[in-house]
């Protein structure tokens, strides 16, 4: 039987460090500790050294996530000279960003102060993706005078290297809390991010024809609405348009962490019905957690590694007999009646699936999970996310005798990673693996991979439930 397939995948990165002070936690402490914003402004990274960070160069697809485990840690004091510009993708720097953001903003409230605008003019104006006619919105910067005045209206300044005013952000609408600066920024910086890495899916490298693809499903964190439809949306089509898809439609897809994968499978039956030609899944970056684990890198003495903004963008489209397949008979689902408790997901999601496929555990090459980076999470207190959950399908697998007790650490070793990507909640999902995947059965070097996303429905309050979804991913059979 023919699947939909993977036709590019790729991941970007905003390095936003001056952002972070505006992530939900920080945004919080920092009215109730006057220390809180010195903490963090003495512990933001440089561009430089947020570009050479490894997980980040694993994320855009200049290492593999095993290279991880060779390097000495902690990561961040352990770099070497990187690239920008990865095979998945970029990381881009935070002046650059604001460019973009600036350039996205349809109604005038990201202004920037206009010598600054001018050099980021200048500067992504060699960005390889970046049209002359875009840049025309840098043109219009403001006065630093009038910059001011709008923050001494209630405008959010906007920062660069080490505390520079640049600019500032304004509310859309005095009277509505779902078009505040706060909500807008967080929703603007989405929109760019991900209408960036889907720009990524048109260079060279992937070659997507944009005008082929007929649907883009955003699977973002923000809630885009006003206050008589909060969170109504929908992204996707905003990104589309500032990508460049003109053709496409879009809306969206939300299942808190879980949505890429809801997305991606939902994409692929579309395709699958003949419904679209090609779909794009994209999820942009969620800034609300920028900062969210800041008292723990302070306490320990290290840099605020919760300075970027992750996106993913993913092209399905029908079998070619080339790119990878998505096997929809192979989709896992956490049904209403199933139970929270991790083994029991996991049962759900990975035991059953694979056996409808008729696979045991040991048939997947590499299990994708939530890939959180721990060297973020564990200062903060919650542990290894990624290698607890390896270590949950080790014990399924000795109890299903598939392995012996012995062999666990191998099998968290050889189907498992070390967590890489920054916690952006759905960035961390799975997804960032994809791109990895497809590069490796295409070298005909990988035979199955899963990826598993969570949700936890029960933080909008209307469930206790939990949520979740899989999917398999194999090599293509033409």
């Amino acid at each position: 039987m023919k699947y939909p397939v993977v036709k590019a995948v790729t991941l970007v990165l905003a390095h936003v460090p001056h952002f972070a002070r505006y992530g939900s936690k920080p945004l919080r402490e920092i009215p109730r500790d006057e220390q809180a914003l010195g903490q963090i402004e003495s512990a933001l990274r440089s561009f430089d050294q947020a570009r050479d960070y490894a997980p980040h160069q694993v994320y855009i697809g200049n290492m593999r996530p095993e290279a991880l485990a060779a390097i000495e840690k902690p990561w961040y004091a352990h770099t070497k000279t990187s690239d920008r510009f990865g095979p998945h993708g970029e990381i881009i720097p935070e002046d650059e960003f604001y460019g973009l953001m600036a350039i996205a903003d349809q109604f005038d409230l990201f202004r920037l102060e206009k010598e600054f605008a001018a050099r980021v003019r200048e500067r992504l104006s060699e960005h390889p993706l970046i049209k002359p006619e875009e840049l025309k919105p840098l043109d219009k910067g403001l006065p630093l005078e009038q910059i001011e005045t709008m923050i001494g209206q209630g405008a959010l300044p906007l920062f660069v290297n080490g505390g520079t005013l640049v600019g500032a952000m304004r509310s859309g609408h005095d009277e509505d809390d779902t078009l505040t600066a706060n909500v807008l920024l967080e929703n603007l910086a989405c929109k760019a991010s991900g209408a960036w890495a889907m720009r990524h899916l048109t260079n060279e490298r992937h070659g997507v024809d944009i005008s082929q693809v007929d649907y883009v499903l955003g699977c973002g964190e923000e809630g885009v609405g006003d206050r008589y439809q909060r969170a109504g949306g929908a992204m996707g089509k905003a990104m589309a348009e500032f990508a460049g898809f003109s053709e496409a439609s879009g809306s969206d897809v939300k299942a808190f962490c879980a949505a890429p994968i809801h997305a991606t499978v939902t994409g692929a039956s579309y395709v699958q019905s003949g419904l679209y030609r090609n779909i794009v899944v994209a999820g942009g970056g969620s800034l609300a957690k920028l900062g969210m684990k800041f008292r723990g890198h302070v306490k320990h003495q290290m840099p605020i590694l919760e300075d970027v903004l992750g996106a993913v963008a993913i092209v399905i489209g029908p079998d070619d007999g080339k790119n990878p397949v998505i096997r929809l008979d192979g989709v896992g689902i956490h049904r209403v009646k199933h139970s929270s408790s991790p083994p029991a997901m996991m049962q759900a999601l990975v035991v059953e699936p694979l056996e409808r496929m008729g696979h045991r555990m040991t048939d997947v090459d590499k299990f994708a999970l939530e890939l959180h980076n721990a060297e973020i999470t564990e200062p903060a207190g919650s542990g290894d996310v990624a290698l607890t959950n390896y270590k949950t399908l080790a014990g399924i697998a000795v109890m299903r005798k598939e392995i012996v007790r012995d062999e666990m650490d191998a099998f968290v070793r050889e189907r498992g990673m070390p967590g890489y990507s920054p916690t952006q909640g759905h960035i961390a999902a799975a997804v960032p693996f994809l791109g990895h995947a497809r590069d490796r059965m295409l070298n005909g070097e990988m035979q199955r991979a899963m990826f598993v996303g969570k949700g936890s429905l029960f933080l909008g309050r209307m469930t206790n439930l939990s949520d979740g979804m899989s999917f398999v991913v194999e090599p293509n059979g033409g």
